[in-house]
């Protein structure tokens, strides 16, 4: 399948840039939302894109290449957009003193439109390299392929299992502020807090 062993390492390079690719994205969350738990929640979508790639190069018999490889990674950059709006809507709400299930349920029936015009546009964009109308267009075929396989699954995963599992990992959050800003007010390290008996920072 991967033409030998030469192929075989160029397809594992590829692999442990889209691994890579999503350790970073990791951190960048959690570096964003100053919370390792959302950051876990919005990665969760990344499982579904990797299973609609597959899916959709199955279904229409497209080999494994660089291009489904950066439809991939195309996939995921848009999943994960899709899935920061409806966390950062989430925790807002679960923050104003709602239950985790709720503000699960209220991020994803706030953002469901835009969500779902972000992915179809995307996918309405990508329909013409995916049917390769063009001439030579069989080489970035794959490309197009990918990414609607990768957000139909993706997309359907943000608004329907996403909630789900915001709602398990939440549940037991408390509403602080985690930012350790002294400058916000909503943090623990806020300027004025007090520390101690008679004691502020």
């Amino acid at each position: 399948m991967f033409g030998g062993l030469a192929g075989g390492k160029f397809y594992q390079g590829l692999t442990g840039g889209l691994i890579l690719a999503v350790v970073v994205i990791l951190l960048l969350l959690t570096a964003y939302f100053q919370s390792v738990r959302l950051a876990i929640v919005v990665v969760s979508t990344t499982p579904a894109v990797l299973v609609g790639v597959v899916m959709a190069l199955v279904a229409t018999r497209t080999t494994l290449n660089i291009q489904s490889f950066m439809g991939a990674i195309m996939a995921i950059g848009v999943a994960v957009a899709n899935a920061i709006l409806l966390v950062t809507f989430a925790e807002e709400y679960r923050r104003a003193g709602n239950g985790a299930l709720d503000a699960a349920l209220h991020g994803a029936k706030t953002r469901m439109r835009p969500i779902l015009m972000t992915s179809m546009a995307m996918i309405a964009g990508m329909v013409p390299m995916a049917l390769a109308l063009g001439e030579e267009s069989q080489q970035t075929a794959p490309l197009g392929r990918a990414v609607i396989g990768g957000l139909f699954f993706a997309t359907a995963a943000t608004l329907l299992i996403l909630p789900l599992v915001f709602s398990l990992i939440q549940q037991r959050a408390g509403v602080g502020s985690p930012s350790l800003d002294p400058d916000d007010p909503a943090s623990a390290f806020a300027r004025g807090t007090a520390v101690g008996p008679g004691e502020t920072t």
